[in-house]
């Protein structure tokens, strides 16, 4: 069978449902997809959302691998704006109604304790994976435990570390202690978030790097960069981007705090790509200032294609935040070419580190972001974009991810 991209996924699984479902905690689910499937997985969080970036590329690309092995089924339970199911031939997508969480668009909240049973009760997942931290992996406790099935946490969010020192960041390490005890092992991404837990008294933890779709987002696509910027209204200068959530934990205010000198030492246009709760203070906080023509603006896409021409198109990535638990968009950079700046801890910076592809600043402050920035963007860009491909190429192939969580599905499933 054909692999279907993870574009196409969204697509089939997203798409608005031919007929919503009214209260999928009573109504009649479909029967299950490939019931002769040897394992089947299912994948449930509440940071899902329209516009949301990392999470949502992780589960469709997962969903794209299973979708083209007949030997395994996967069901998808995410929050939405109501009830609807949508399915392709082995993966299905459960889109449970949830309120807005507030000041964090696009993310709502999973409240459905009874439908949530019901689809487990329902699918008979092998292993089920919780993505998210908060009330959703007590809601699918209560469901999976009466039927044995076993948990694995997903440590997408790096929230101990969000509270930074003293009491909150104790309390929200207690917190890790408690969510650990409801998980057979906890999948980490980079050593950053390995030890973050290990510090807060997690140890049963295994740890797999992301993937990148190596076909889509490939230096190749560098030869239409003058093209890409002449449409968009970026010619002229370099072209520093970053594309992600306007989220406080991205640290996008030390990025435009430091962007004046880099324009001004080069010349450079900043694109920031996405949507989140702080576009619109940012976006007031550039208005005005003698150097707002060259910050552009671009929303959320689903466009793979698209983004990977802009991710080949730019100079450097900037990714300013340091509490990344890995960094899926600066690894689509890398693979398209590009290289990458970052705070010196966090698994972006790891990802620096061990590509040889870009440069480290002190965490937080805009003025080293700046100097980093000048002295890649007056350097030979050859070797950094080769070095980035390189390391993104050799390390993160979808294939190998999707093979070692398969592996540590089947080691905590029942017997």
């Amino acid at each position: 069978m054909d692999r279907l991209s993870a574009g196409d996924v969204i697509q089939c699984l997203l798409a608005p449902a031919a007929a919503e479902q009214t209260g999928l905690g009573r109504s009649p689910l479909p029967p299950l997809l490939r019931p002769q499937a040897r394992l089947a997985v299912l994948d449930v969080t509440e940071l899902f959302g329209e516009t949301s970036g990392g999470i949502r590329t992780y589960l469709m690309e997962k969903a794209a691998y299973i979708e083209a092995r007949p030997e395994l089924r996967h069901v998808l339970v995410v929050p939405g704006g109501s009830d609807a199911v949508t399915e392709t031939t082995g993966v299905r997508c459960y889109r449970l109604r949830g309120p807005r969480v507030p000041t964090q668009r696009p993310y709502r909240f999973m409240l459905a304790t009874r439908t949530n049973r019901r689809i487990v009760e329902h699918e008979r997942p092998d292993v089920i994976e919780v993505g998210s931290p908060g009330l959703v992996p007590w809601i699918v406790h209560h469901a999976a435990a009466p039927l044995g099935v076993p948990l694995v946490h997903f440590f997408h969010s790096n929230y101990p570390a969000l509270f930074g020192t003293g009491m909150m960041r104790r309390a929200a390490a207690g917190y890790a202690r408690a969510l650990d005890r409801l998980f057979a092992a906890t999948v980490v991404t980079s050593a950053s978030a390995e030890d973050e837990l290990r510090r807060a008294g997690v140890d049963r933890m295994v740890r797999i790097p992301l993937g990148v779709d190596l076909e889509c987002f490939h230096p190749a696509r560098r030869a239409r960069a003058a093209e890409v910027r002449d449409r968009l209204g970026l010619a002229g200068g370099p072209l520093v981007i970053y594309t992600g959530r306007f989220a406080r934990e991205k640290c996008l205010g030390v990025l435009l705090a430091g962007w004046p000198l880099i324009r001004a030492s080069t010349g450079a246009r900043l694109l920031l790509v996405g949507d989140g709760p702080l576009k619109s203070k940012l976006r007031r906080s550039v208005s005005g200032q003698p150097w707002a023509s060259s910050v552009h603006w671009m929303p959320f896409t689903t466009d793979r294609v698209a983004l990977a021409e802009l991710l080949a198109a730019a100079d450097l990535f900037v990714s300013p935040g340091g509490n990344e638990t890995f960094g899926l968009a600066p690894l689509e950079a890398m693979a398209a070419g590009a290289p990458v700046l970052t705070a010196d801890r966090g698994g972006v910076a790891e990802q620096v580190i061990a590509s040889g592809a870009g440069a480290l600043f002190r965490d937080g402050d805009a003025k080293a972001l700046a100097t980093a920035a000048v002295r890649i963007l007056a350097a030979d860009a050859m070797p950094l974009r080769a070095l980035a491909r390189t390391y993104a190429a050799g390390e993160h192939d979808w294939d190998r991810v999707f093979g070692r969580l398969t592996a540590l599905y089947e080691s905590v499933r029942r017997p």
